[in-house]
């Protein structure tokens, strides 16, 4: 997508008279540690930025190649941060508000309108609107994207250096396999936001027979799903309250597997603990990660129920539509 096809909403505020328009948006609430960042762009009326886009559906260098052009060609731009214990403290999407109301404080020019990617605003005394993926819809917001999502890799490649036992440098904080391992071995540093491990610490450091029962449940989901031949590509990704047990990949389709696991004596099916409210968790959770993995193919929600009894093979059951895409 060009720069020109992202002036939609930038042209229809143009021509209202409002001339210094502000794109904002952040970078980093998924995460399971590290600040949340945002930033804010004015660029001058009319400019275009050939290449600009969506900074999730960008490579890593080419991110890197737009970002000091943004700040050249912008006319003003602030980056700015909440903390892990803001994050704490107020919550993901309170602190996520905190960081971009600082973007826009924090310009050199004030503007005429604020457009933030989502679907609300931070608390301002500005005009603001917000935009349901702006991001792929305004050129400012998108340029705003970008220097979010570089800042916070770069602040990511710096506390690796300070904790080289997590590998952030490889997944920047967000809930990967690595990371989890690196947690189980080391468990949590200063950088790690309390509340997104709220699962993983309520096993540790001694596990409870039920937390055991459910690893020893996903470790034999993932094996059935590896030989049914899926490509298991994240364990336990997780957003805010909320994890998905696994994500998996197989002929182009992209499946959030659910796993439970029940032993013989119990009087419910595994699935049965998969409630409504549950599945509606999953959902918010499953957005959040193709909003930072694009996925161009066919969405599922899976449930893979795991019973175990004694002396013989655990019983495994694949439903992979639990819940429509």
């Amino acid at each position: 997508m060009s720069g020109s096809d992202l002036l939609q909403y930038e042209r229809e505020y143009y021509g209202q008279g409002l001339h210094l328009l502000c794109g904002v948006d952040e970078a980093g609430r998924g995460p399971l540690a590290g600040p949340v960042c945002a930033a804010a762009v004015i660029f001058p009326e009319g400019l275009v930025l050939e290449g600009i886009n969506d900074s999730k559906k960008l490579t890593e260098k080419k991110r890197e190649a737009l970002f000091e052009l943004i700040k050249e060609k912008a006319a003003a731009y602030h980056i700015a941060w909440a903390s892990v214990e803001e994050i704490e403290t107020l919550n993901i999407l309170r602190a996520a508000m905190l960081a971009m109301k600082r973007a826009v404080e924090g310009l050199s020019l004030q503007p005429d309108l604020v457009m933030v990617d989502g679907n609300r605003c931070p608390e301002l005394s500005l005009p603001c609107v917000s935009i349901v993926k702006g991001d792929a819809l305004s050129q400012s917001i998108a340029a705003a994207s970008i220097l979010a999502k570089v800042s916070r890799d770069r602040q990511m490649l710096q506390y690796a250096g300070e904790y080289p036992q997590y590998g952030f440098e490889k997944h920047k904080g967000y809930g990967t396999r690595l990371h989890y391992d690196a947690l189980k071995k080391f468990g949590p540093c200063a950088l790690h936001r309390p509340s997104f491990l709220v699962k993983f610490l309520s096993g540790a450091p001694g596990k409870s027979g039920k937390r055991k029962q459910g690893d020893r449940g996903e470790k034999l989901a993932r094996e059935y799903l590896s030989r049914q031949g899926f490509e298991i590509t994240v364990c336990n990704y997780t957003f805010s309250h909320e994890e998905i047990d696994l994500i998996a990949q197989r002929e182009g389709e992209l499946y959030f597997v659910e796993v439970k696991t029940r032993n013989e004596t119990s009087l419910r099916r595994p699935g049965e603990a998969a409630d409504a409210a549950k599945w509606k968790r999953i959902r918010e959770a499953s957005r959040q990660y193709l909003e930072e993995h694009p996925f161009g193919g066919e969405i599922h929600f899976g449930l893979c129920e795991v019973l175990l009894t004694k002396g013989e093979a655990p019983l495994i059951t694949f439903i992979p539509d639990s819940l429509s895409g």
